[in-house]
């Protein structure tokens, strides 16, 4: 396990109870749960149906009648098939959500999946891994966004990442930003979202990622125990802005299930 391409952590919210619309949840490896976003999303009634991809658990072919897809994060590369043989069946899953607008969220390495399987590339950071809390910055689109619009103007995010999206897809568009990671969240469509930081986790799970990758950050330069300090530092604000934005995704995922009907 490592920073090289980001993670998503703790392992959050199980499947809910039976009844509301269900949320399809690729989970990359054992430590990469839906954490702050799957306890919030299962609150508001939405099901989450994970598929523990590393464990040799199938992808279905098609969404079929899931209500909204999120892809999270994980140590791979998002072209890494070799290490991860689920990554195209996963790419075929973004393509589809965003097809028919069914609601998708990609966080870190799913949010690269997200880049990556629509047009756009993503490389490895010449910096060396953003760790931390991080303040963004607001784009003029994030304005109206139904999802990232209620995120003030350098809110702290969660960073734990050596690779980042170079160019976006075609259509995409860009919503925040940060001094050292241009593209930190985006759209595409009326109905995808991905993000390049990790707003399902707090200090707890960030202290066991330093721990894990201790070593690989202090070659690069970066010191893990200031990371941790700085995200257990921002934590209350953390829980507030990004589990108003689950809360905010899931509505989306509420209106749209409702309409079709599913």
């Amino acid at each position: 396990m490592t920073a090289e391409t980001g993670r998503a952590g703790g392992s959050g919210a199980g499947a809910a109870e039976r009844g509301g619309p269900a949320v399809l949840v690729v989970q990359h490896e054992e430590d990469a749960g839906p954490g702050l976003v799957g306890e919030r999303l299962v609150r508001a009634g939405i099901r989450l149906d994970p598929i523990r991809a590393w464990r040799g658990e199938a992808l279905p072919e098609t969404l079929g009648g899931h209500a909204g897809l999120i892809v999270l994060g994980g140590s791979v590369g998002c072209e890494d098939d070799g290490a991860a043989p689920w990554l195209p069946g996963v790419r075929a899953l973004v393509r589809e959500a965003v097809a028919g607008e069914v609601p998708l969220l990609g966080i870190c390495l799913g949010g690269q999946i997200v880049a990556h399987a629509l047009g756009g590339s993503v490389s490895r950071r010449p910096r060396g891994p953003e760790v931390g809390a991080v303040p963004l910055r607001r784009l003029p689109a994030a304005g109206g966004d139904p999802v990232l619009g209620g995120v003030p103007e350098g809110a702290p995010a969660v960073q734990w990442h050596g690779d980042e999206v170079d160019r976006l897809p075609a259509g995409a568009v860009p919503l925040l930003t940060g001094d050292d990671c241009p593209y930190q969240a985006f759209r595409v469509g009326d109905a995808a979202w991905a993000v390049q930081f990790h707003p399902e986790v707090g200090a707890e799970t960030v202290a066991l990622w330093a721990a894990a990758d201790g070593e690989r950050l202090r070659s690069a330069g970066v010191d893990p125990g200031t990371a941790v300090a700085a995200v257990r530092e921002a934590e209350l604000e953390l829980r507030a802005v990004w589990g108003a934005v689950s809360e905010a995704w899931g509505a989306v995922v509420r209106a749209r299930a409702d309409a079709r009907g599913v």
